[in-house]
């Protein structure tokens, strides 16, 4: 494996909107919401990941990074370089260089600080609150306000399987548009995903092997986004929801991965699980309120502003001329 250097750089998130508020749930009980929201269109990176670890990580107190993430060449990822105390990570090339794959080995406390991150404008010492007030007590509710969060599973669920289009639009059994499973052939075809139907996607066989990658870029399945625009919402990783928002020891997993069979990936599946869960096929994406829009400018208004502004213009030149003809 050849390390490659890291670049320092401000993360940003491309963001979807998804609108249609005050939608119906499915008949799975998931995806009704009051409100329209921002979701991430990926899945955060690996090098989205690596630049946060170097951000708040040389002495990594609250084990952000997992050895796993260098070690497990299913999804290797990232290096840890120097003592603790001066820690620096960098994205490795497997197969390929792997920053613009899903990061894993994720708990939700790393999700969770990773959003605290972002909310306090990616500073050093800005994981333990923001979003979520990290430390003793119960933990996953959000605080209010905040401006990166993990989204709740009915954002998720809405964001993956709505058809859009008003507050009854229906839901697709699978997050590619789709009522039939997806196939797995990575490229510009429809309804496709990085899970296994037979095949892996990345080998296109039935071998598994412990020293192959099997992350796909984000966005790799160019034809096969959900309704709303994102991308991988079905294989690739699981992601993390925070079910309703309230405090409690377990959070929720949907979407399936890059090893799921097609069941896995539909609508009807959902996990929850410790906050502490790490795996080689566990990530997440973020989401975030819908920006106020800028006031929009009235035009009889901006009439009498320019009539205001000319006049006093007029006034100007008429001083300055007087003042020029008295010298």
């Amino acid at each position: 494996m050849v390390v490659a250097p890291a670049p320092a750089r401000a993360v940003t998130i491309d963001w979807v909107t998804v609108g249609d508020p005050n939608n119906t749930a499915d008949d799975t009980g998931y995806g009704a919401v009051a409100d329209a929201f921002r979701i991430g269109k990926y899945e955060v990176t690996i090098q989205q990941y690596t630049d946060f670890l170097n951000a708040v990580a040389a002495t990594d107190p609250y084990s952000l990074y997992n050895t796993n993430m260098a070690s497990n060449l299913n999804i290797a990822g990232i290096a840890r370089h120097g003592t603790n105390g001066g820690y620096s990570y960098s994205v490795i090339n497997n197969d390929g260089l792997g920053g613009n794959r899903p990061i894993t080995y994720v708990s939700w406390f790393d999700a969770a600080r990773f959003a605290n991150w972002m909310c306090n404008g990616q500073g050093a010492g800005s994981t333990e609150t923001g979003a979520y007030t990290l430390g003793d007590g119960p933990m996953g509710a959000k605080n209010p306000g905040a401006q990166f969060y993990i989204p709740t599973e009915d954002q998720w669920y809405k964001a993956a399987y709505y058809k859009r289009g008003g507050t009854n639009a229906g839901y697709w059994d699978y997050a590619t548009q789709s009522d039939t499973a997806p196939g797995n052939t990575i490229g510009s075809g429809a309804n496709q995903a990085n899970y296994n139907n037979g095949v892996f996607a990345v080998t296109q066989s039935s071998s598994f092997s412990l020293s192959n990658g099997y992350l796909t870029d984000v966005g790799a399945f160019s034809s096969s986004v959900s309704a709303y625009g994102t991308f991988d919402q079905n294989g690739n990783v699981w992601e993390w929801n925070n079910l309703t928002d309230a405090a409690g020891s377990d959070r929720g997993l949907r979407g399936g991965n890059w090893g799921s069979f097609a069941s896995v990936l539909s609508s009807s599946c959902r996990y929850t699980d410790v906050h502490y869960l790490e795996g080689a096929d566990i990530g997440f994406r973020l989401a975030s309120p819908v920006p106020a829009s800028v006031p929009e400018i009235d035009p009889a208004g901006m009439g009498s502003v320019l009539a205001l502004v000319t006049g006093a213009l007029g006034l100007f030149e008429r001083r300055r001329l007087k003042a020029k003809l008295a010298a």
